[in-house]
């Protein structure tokens, strides 16, 4: 209502002040009127203009990333002068395509994806989004030959895109069991759907991926969690929320709003169960029962502060060598600021 007044408002005020006359001064100031009217009823304040802000999901499933979603329907970006825009990709190679294309102000993506800030990507890590990768696993089918994890050798585990956190996931569980990166074969097949129709048809063993996927398998009777990463890596940030400098640069003010909004939504989440379920179900397009398996294993894995954990980017730069992103470690310092944090 408030946003429907202010667009209007807007509209009028590009017309040239000569050709609306004495009607059209009375229709802007009953516009002006009717705007600032809303906002005392619906936010207590006078309405502000909002700073319109485009957010990319790397997958739209995700729950990590439904405080977006969460703050938007409740007006909480709102309160905090923003008009936010989603939209989803399939993968943080996707993601960052659309950010160096100006096509997104903020990313929500994995953290391995940090290593494209040091090969160039026009953008910062302004918060540390969650940390233990508990929103990534190992789903493979009931009936499948796959029953222990050391029957994952010389099979094949599908991932969103190369240099994900999905694929250097599998890697690692590939390392783990001694056979090297290579001894798990890894299929990029892109978005969640795409991965989950391969498994149905047997194209694939299994797929490392994040949970509503998993537990929507697993609710169809047709997939099996062989791997919590959660369990085996503690010391690590499995989401990063990023900022294209050119949103820094021409409006440090909207970055700051963005993540006070980000955390006053974690903060609604975690005191409004029922209603994050119900919409965490009807953004990922998932039952309630697999939205409310998110809930109760996920919202620990929220970061509360947003700030970045040395043991964590040690982790990370590590990764990003062993990916082949990049030659040598990098100086991580270079690749995220919390200068935007709420104080």
């Amino acid at each position: 209502m408030i946003g429907d007044a202010m667009a209007a408002l807007h509209r009028s005020a590009e017309k040239p002040i000569r050709s609306r006359g004495r009607a059209g001064i009375v229709l802007m100031g009953a516009l002006l009127f009717g705007a600032l009217s809303a906002g005392a009823l619906f936010t207590g304040t006078a309405a502000q203009a909002q700073t319109k802000i485009r957010v990319g999901k790397a997958q739209a499933q995700t729950f990590a990333f439904i405080p977006a979603d969460v703050g938007t329907e409740t007006g909480l970006f709102k309160q905090r002068g923003l008009d936010v825009e989603i939209a989803s990709f399939a993968g943080d190679a996707r993601l960052l395509q659309a950010l160096a294309a100006d096509a997104l102000d903020i990313a929500l993506g994995g953290g391995p994806t940090l290593a494209f800030v040091a090969k160039g990507a026009p953008m910062l890590a302004v918060a540390a989004l969650a940390d233990a990768p508990g929103s990534i696993m190992v789903v493979v089918r009931r009936d499948g030959p796959v029953k222990t994890e050391d029957d994952l050798k010389g099979r094949t585990l599908s991932v969103s895109t190369a240099g994900s956190l999905t694929y250097w996931l599998a890697q690692q569980l590939s390392r783990s069991h001694g056979w090297g990166a290579d001894g798990i074969k890894i299929a990029t097949l892109g978005s969640s759907a795409a991965q989950a129709a391969a498994l149905k048809t047997n194209q694939i063993d299994g797929i490392v991926t994040e949970t509503s996927t998993v537990f929507k398998l697993e609710e169809d009777g047709i997939g099996r969690i062989l791997v919590r990463f959660g369990d085996r890596i503690k010391d690590f940030h499995v989401h990063v929320i990023y900022a294209s400098r050119k949103l820094m640069e021409s409006h440090p003010e909207a970055v700051r709003a963005f993540l006070a909004g980000w955390f006053d939504s974690v903060q609604y989440m975690r005191q409004h169960k029922e209603q994050t379920i119900d919409l965490a179900a009807r953004v990922s397009d998932v039952s309630k029962s697999v939205a409310g398996r998110n809930y109760d294993e996920l919202m620990p894995i929220f970061n509360p502060t947003g700030r970045f954990n040395p043991k964590a980017l040690d982790v990370l730069s590590r990764s990003f060598v062993e990916l082949g992103l990049l030659p040598d470690a990098p100086d991580m310092s270079k690749l995220y600021t919390e200068a935007f944090l709420p104080k």
